[in-house]
């Protein structure tokens, strides 16, 4: 059985979100094989702990074999429970809508979570090395504008970084599943997620079709 984890990164009800909607279009079309197991995460909904002091302080003290205070070592615990479970997945489904050329936080710190030396990479005498080679990330994502093409196309940050920081971890089979425009032509946002519904549901086939 195949594991696919959703990481959901917009607060937003499905019904107010164009992201959330395709990303339910998606996974309703995975859902028709049965040997798909299917873990939802909600950013929003999760304690998803931040890289700060404390968590500096308790990567310092564990290397130097000291003891960690009771906070550091529940949210180092929590830490490796995300870690474990992104690492335990076949198949990762990001879904994020575009803010201000960028993503919600909460993703960014999630990513934290699971880019980890010696467990997702490693360093080597010829440079980092991603040790989770095998697994496949699927990016739905919605934009208000149009970035795929025109003058905007540099300005698409959230994309290339997602699938920079997953190459970097050794996930180089990436698929971005977009829907954009919306905010650019409102008279067309529904003609322009059914695009993108179409677009997920051939996705979703390919991707059954490559795990049978």
């Amino acid at each position: 059985m195949k594991k696919v984890l959703v990481i959901n990164s917009n607060p937003k009800p499905t019904e107010m979100s164009f992201s959330l909607r395709l990303g339910e279009h998606y996974l309703t079309a995975l859902q028709a094989d049965a040997d798909v197991q299917i873990e939802r995460v909600n950013l929003y909904e999760e304690n998803i702990p931040l890289i700060d002091g404390t968590v500096l302080d308790a990567w310092g003290k564990a290397a130097a074999g000291e003891a960690l205070s009771a906070e550091q070592t529940s949210t180092l615990g929590r830490m490796n429970e995300i870690l474990e479970q992104f690492i335990a997945a076949d198949v990762v489904v990001f879904i994020t809508p575009m803010w201000n050329l960028s993503f919600p936080t909460l993703l960014k710190a999630y990513i934290d979570n699971v880019v980890i030396a010696g467990r997702t990479f490693k360093y080597t005498a010829e440079g980092p090395k991603g040790l989770l080679g095998g697994k496949k990330v699927v990016h739905i994502e919605a934009r208000g504008g149009v970035y795929s093409e025109g003058p905007t196309t540099g300005l698409r940050f959230t994309d290339s970084y997602l699938q920079t920081i997953m190459g970097f971890i050794g996930i180089t089979d990436y698929e971005n599943v977009v829907v954009e425009g919306m905010a650019a032509t409102p008279d067309r946002a529904e003609e322009i997620l059914a695009s993108a519904k179409q677009r997920a549901e051939q996705s979703a086939k390919n991707l059954l079709a490559a795990v049978k």
